[in-house]
């Protein structure tokens, strides 16, 4: 029996020492972290190690070139001040727009057979809309293509807008021969043409599901008659100067106003006229 475990144990002991150890892994629950601008953001990255006990941690940011974040114990710049780490987890506060990007956690232990592992985790800062700016006419002519348009350059996500009349919201239309139509993306308003019952005050709202909607101030949009005398009174004016400046033409032609003779007769050479010999001669000085 005694002979039976002495050679059991040298076996186990063996196996023990033959059978692979885990190296350095490193992960994070959150690849992908979207946190509304002037917020906290965590970027999370746990390890685990083979031997190591006090393994080197190294955040990074990578961009046209990568920098550092978290090097050699202690934050870099921009982000010293405003940023906290618990183990591997980094916290930043207060993110702003220059902080979005890939962020990749390092983990290097020396020791272990596997020294150096790594996982990125990208960040993404949402901005809420700001008061769009909107394009809206004071007044259009009945039967008038019109585009009223409405734009917020700096939210993330882009924003999708919805148009009111009168406080009421414009529905998208549902039939294809509609006088409208409303794109929420590009947010454009167009009536293909006018009429007196598009009359009235238009404003937009912008939204892209962070913080609160906004709205543009809006505006109050006309629509007028086609004054049919005014047209009908400038037509003949201008019928009526084409036709005298027409008649003067031809009567000017008719008189040869334009025949190479009278382009002749107007470039004779000038002439001036004679001297005439001095009227008055001194004869004599006067003295006193």
């Amino acid at each position: 029996m005694m002979e039976g475990t002495s050679l059991v144990l040298p076996i186990v002991l063996l196996l023990l020492q033959c059978s692979p150890s885990a190296p350095v892994t490193v992960s994070t629950n959150r690849h992908k972290v979207e946190v509304e601008e002037s917020k906290d953001a965590v970027l999370s990255c746990m390890f685990r190690t083979e031997v190591d006990p006090s393994p080197r941690i190294e955040w990074k940011k990578k961009g046209k070139e990568v920098s550092f974040v978290y090097f050699e114990g202690h934050f870099k710049a921009p982000y010293e001040g405003r940023a906290t780490i618990d183990g591997a987890t980094v916290t930043l506060h207060r993110v702003t727009q220059e902080d979005a990007g890939e962020y990749r956690c390092e983990i290097s232990a020396p020791q272990d057979s596997i020294t150096l592992g790594e996982t990125n985790v990208t960040l993404k800062v949402l901005v809420p809309p700001n008061t769009p700016s909107c394009e809206i006419p004071s007044a259009a002519v009945t039967g008038s293509a019109v585009h009223l348009r409405c734009r917020d350059e700096q939210s993330i996500p882009p924003a999708t807008y919805s148009w009111f009349k009168n406080s009421q919201p414009i529905s998208p239309p549902r039939l294809t021969n509609a006088t409208y139509l409303v794109d929420s993306h590009t947010g454009v308003l167009e009536f293909k043409a006018v009429a007196k019952d598009d009359s009235g005050h238009y404003s937009c709202l912008a939204t892209n599901g962070v913080g609160k909607p906004k709205m543009c101030e809006g505006k109050h949009m006309t629509i007028e008659d086609v004054n049919v005398m005014a047209v009908v009174v400038t037509v003949v004016v201008l019928c009526l100067v084409v036709l005298v400046c027409g008649c003067g033409g031809l009567l000017l032609h008719r008189n040869g106003f334009f025949s190479p003779e009278h382009r002749g007769r107007s470039n004779v050479n000038y002439v001036p006229p004679p001297q005439e010999p001095q009227d008055f001669k001194h004869t004599q000085s006067f003295m006193l």
